[in-house]
């Protein structure tokens, strides 16, 4: 019997001290000179499993998004070897780069302590610039085929009651005449006549935003496609930023005098460390401290893993709304980050902007 107990503990006493461990071959890769056109290069580390457990591989976090990592994600038995692949992508990115790879194990150190330094490893080299092309020489970098915009994005800022004109300029560097035209305009949005882009023509497309059609006051994003007749890249996308502000201009002094004044009670909200697959939420209180009812016209985070809800729309005078914030962690990890415009009828401060941030445990 006291052999057998004896036994028993030696096996308990293996298991006990029974843990994998991670050696790598090598912690940086140098790719030395690459030419920005030649395509992704890839990079393999190895290391083998030195300790007495099976190694799992349990996080391999590149710093970049232009880095992609591969690994072995089955199970490595003591003595056998694994690897991560990192995949770097020259294009676009000329000059000298040296990116790393942090990387978290089954081992005992990071399942005692969730904030134990991951390994790092690092892929470095230079990125030969290469010529530019006929587009970019031009200025219009974007897109991929020979009917290309300048520039896609637009800001516009204009008030509820006034409309305003504003231009994309389009270069055909076909051979060919192509048709330029908009296939899903609101009725609040409207282009001065098609146009037809003669072959190595450069041309300003100009359109109008009207905010009296568009009846609505805030924070907005309108997505247009244009269809043209180009063979790589028929359509194109147009992106258009608008804050559209209400007109107080008409507002007596004695109307301005009796308005609603818009606070919040703190302008952060810091979530922390939130679990993943969760929601979290908060709260935050929209004072009124005018003389008349404050109207909540929109409540619109720039985030989506973030949303935000009021109790009441319209609170009145010496009273407060309570807003509630919700992070969703649901397939996301590292911090988020948001701004959360709240837009009122405030005349003298109409639009607040609330920041909240978590950081989402992995």
């Amino acid at each position: 019997m006291k052999k057998l107990f004896c036994f028993v503990m030696f096996l308990s006493t293996l298991a006990l001290f029974a843990q994998p461990a991670i050696q790598f071959e090598n912690t940086t890769i140098d790719f030395g000179n690459i030419k920005e056109e030649g395509g992704k290069v890839t990079g393999k580390f190895e290391f083998t499993n030195t300790g007495n457990k099976d190694l799992l591989i349990t996080s391999v976090k590149p710093s970049c998004g232009c880095t992609a990592a591969d690994y072995t994600k089955t199970p490595v038995a003591p003595g056998q070897k694994g690897f991560i692949e990192a995949t770097y992508n020259p294009y676009n990115r000329p000059n000298g780069f040296n990116k790393n790879i942090r990387v978290t194990t089954n081992e005992p150190k990071f399942e005692e302590d969730a904030n134990a330094a991951p390994y790092v490893i690092y892929i470095k080299g230079f990125v030969e610039k290469r010529e530019p092309t006929k587009y970019e020489t031009a200025g219009y970098k974007n897109g991929n085929g020979d009917i290309r915009i300048k520039d896609n994005n637009i800001r516009l800022e204009l008030l509820s009651t006034e409309s305003k004109s504003f231009t994309f300029q389009v270069m055909n560097f076909s051979e060919s005449s192509s048709t330029f035209e908009p296939l899903n305009l609101p009725n609040y949005i409207t282009k001065d006549k098609m146009a037809t882009i003669k072959a190595g023509e450069e041309v300003e497309m100009t359109f109008k935003y009207d905010a009296a059609k568009k009846g609505e006051v805030g924070v907005y994003k309108d997505i247009i496609t244009i269809q043209t007749q180009d063979p790589v890249e028929p359509k194109i996308t147009l992106f258009i930023d608008v804050e559209i502000k209400e007109d107080f201009s008409k507002l007596t002094p004695k109307q301005l005098q009796d308005a609603p004044k818009a606070d919040l009670e703190t302008t952060t909200l810091d979530f922390g460390k939130v679990a993943k697959n969760t929601n979290t939420t908060l709260e935050v209180k929209l004072y009124n401290n005018g003389k008349s009812t404050l109207n909540i016209r929109q409540l619109k985070p720039s985030n989506s893993a973030f949303t935000i809800v009021s109790d009441k729309n319209e609170i009145t005078k010496g009273n407060f709304a309570t807003l509630t914030v919700t992070l969703n962690s649901k397939n996301r990890r590292g911090m988020q980050n948001t701004t959360v415009d709240i837009i009122t009828n405030d005349p003298n401060n109409p639009h607040l902007v609330l920041n909240c941030a978590g950081d989402i445990l992995q």
